[in-house]
């Protein structure tokens, strides 16, 4: 190589050298700017500043933001009955703007109580409501026919039952999360009255088969009583308790196929002379049921084949009263 190329490639390499050198100072004195150090620690906090009821007086930043959010996100108790449970401001949907917060201690008077300002994801929240209303409430029970006592039905009072108060709930939650005093919360709840209560039960029919009375009674409250005819003794009407499981109008009379006393007879359609009347009240006693008669002379005494008749006008009544499933006992009394 000639002496002339020796001496570029020398000047080049020094160059390079010496700027290389040039940069370490300054990037030493960025460093150093940038990274406290134990002779400019961060700027403490005046004395007596509390976010949020929470107190950082001393500190600095960076110990305030950890302490603030230690102690604010700390889980929430929650008190129900014998119950209790925990859930965090995040479960909640709650989060808080710490960063803000200190910002604004550090620049505020000793002493100063700083806002820390807490929002909250309604939808989240209302989740979770949602899902303790679904573990922690109970349907009512409804009032239940028990039997009978002294020939009057007994109707059970029924048990209340209970769902969360979502809008109480609500509030209570976000009131407490805001604080950084976190008093247990209590669940707000309502009761939920029974649907089916001893008041409006509906009709309950007792049937009196050596008295030849239908009582009707209102749950437990006697409305009507009528004159009846009931089983002969060949052909007795089976005491128990029954539902009733058809209702029919203007209903024809089918001969029952295994009954001796109808061989030989015909159906009867509607009309006058229809053994049946105008109202048909079967009951689950298989072939045994409420009816209206023709036949005014037989109420009072043990004539039918096991049926109760009755008056065609008061079956009519009776018919318009109950539904499929009203309870009827018949008793021999």
């Amino acid at each position: 190589m000639p002496p002339a190329d020796h001496r570029r490639l020398f000047r080049r390499r020094i160059t390079i050298v010496t700027r290389f050198l040039a940069f370490i100072p300054i990037a030493a004195v960025a460093a150093a700017a940038a990274a406290p150090s134990a002779e400019h620690p961060l700027p403490p906090i005046p004395k007596g500043v509390k976010i949020g009821g929470i107190a950082v007086g001393g500190l600095n930043a960076e110990a305030a933001r950890v302490h603030v959010q230690r102690v604010w996100g700390r889980p929430t108790l929650f008190v129900f009955g014998k119950k209790s449970w925990k859930a965090g401001p995040s479960a909640l949907g709650a989060s808080a703007n710490v960063g803000r917060a200190v910002k604004r201690a550090l620049r505020a008077h000793p002493g100063k109580r700083v806002q820390l300002r807490v929002r909250f994801d309604r939808q989240r929240l209302g989740h979770y409501i949602a899902r303790l209303d679904s573990h922690l409430s109970r349907p009512a029970g409804d009032a239940t026919l028990v039997g009978l006592s002294n020939l009057r039905p007994v109707i059970s009072p029924g048990r209340p039952g209970l769902k969360i108060d979502r809008v109480k709930m609500t509030a209570r939650i976000i009131r407490t999360v805001r604080t950084s005093r976190r008093a247990p919360i209590r669940l707000a709840v309502q009761n939920v009255a029974p649907t089916v209560t001893p008041d409006n039960f509906g009709p309950v029919i007792v049937i009196e088969t050596a008295s030849h009375r239908l009582l009707f009674y209102e749950g437990s409250s006697l409305s009507q009583t009528f004159t009846v005819a009931t089983g002969q003794s060949a052909y007795p009407t089976p005491s128990g308790q029954w539902s009733i499981v058809d209702l029919q109008r203007d209903p024809w009379w089918i001969p029952p196929p295994d009954a001796p006393w109808a061989q030989g007879a015909k159906p009867i359609p509607p009309g006058p002379g229809n053994p049946l009347g105008t109202r048909w009240m079967g009951l689950s006693a298989p072939g045994v049921g409420i009816h209206g008669t023709p036949d005014a002379a037989s109420l009072g005494y043990s004539e039918s084949h096991g049926c109760i008749r009755m008056a065609i006008p008061d079956a009519e009544w009776v018919f318009n009263q109950v539904r499929v499933g009203t309870p009827v006992f018949t008793v021999s009394a």
